[in-house]
């Protein structure tokens, strides 16, 4: 759940709308190699608007799809969060440079559960828990483990302001790169953002949905089951606040 000095809004997850019906198996190969995790899911999506004046803006380098169950760790319902900050941490992980010897490979889920422990965020009963992580604790997480500051973006509602958060969207991914982080109340469902194009018939979000759980699939198959897509800004719950994480990284 966000954290926001606001009532809790109801719990939505799509994750357990869409496949919570189907108890669906994790393949047996230890997916914990970085191997097995789909690579740019994103590559080969067409751009989402067709007038000439549009303007479109994505992350910079690569990244690798975590989402429920990847590990082998049944996260249904709790884990979006955390598998939102795997992916982050993949982008940090290669755009440092995997060979330099210096970069960290993205964490686990008890991994994230003692960095927060670590810095005194959270109380030792903590680990081992199934509470949520949000755009506050990516931030927590990413600074103390990859010693970059995030920017918290607080977006009260829908209309105007998220319009505003597509303008901010636009200058991160032209100037930092990096994959960001957007939860919110009302839908409280974690979403990696890693793109953004606005034009005349609107605006779109590139979201990197990490509520798949079953056996790996390859890029195709994800866009074509829509856990990675283009998303009108407007199909958002527009009575719902967001908050985006954006990590300061340089290009």
């Amino acid at each position: 759940m966000e954290k926001k000095i606001q009532a809790k809004g109801e719990d939505i997850d799509w994750g357990e709308r869409v496949c919570g019906q189907n108890q669906l198996t994790v393949a047996s190969k230890n997916v914990t190699d970085n191997t097995a995790l789909v690579k740019n899911a994103q590559e080969g999506l067409p751009e989402p608007l067709s007038d000439c004046d549009s303007r479109f803006s994505v992350v910079s380098g690569d990244c690798l799809y975590y989402h429920y169950g990847c590990d082998g760790k049944d996260d249904r319902g709790w884990g979006c969060g955390y598998r939102t900050v795997q992916t982050i941490c993949s982008w940090l992980f290669m755009h440092s440079g995997p060979q330099s010897g210096k970069a960290k490979p993205p964490p686990s889920l008890p991994d994230i559960q003692q960095a927060l422990v670590t810095i005194g965020d959270k109380q030792p009963s903590f680990l081992g828990s199934r509470e949520w992580i949000g755009t506050y604790e990516a931030a927590l997480v990413i600074d103390q483990l990859y010693d970059v500051p995030c920017r918290i973006i607080h977006v009260r509602s829908g209309g105007p302001e998220l319009q505003q958060a597509a303008e901010d969207l636009h200058h991160h991914f032209t100037t930092c790169g990096s994959p960001v982080m957007m939860g919110g109340d009302r839908d409280n469902s974690s979403k990696c953002i890693l793109g953004v194009c606005s034009g005349k018939e609107g605006t779109h979000l590139l979201i990197m949905d990490p509520h798949y759980y079953g056996p790996t699939l390859d890029k195709e198959s994800l866009q074509r089951r829509g856990w990675v897509a283009w998303k009108r800004v407007s199909c958002l719950d527009q009575c719902s606040f967001y908050n985006l994480c954006l990590p300061q990284t340089k290009m």
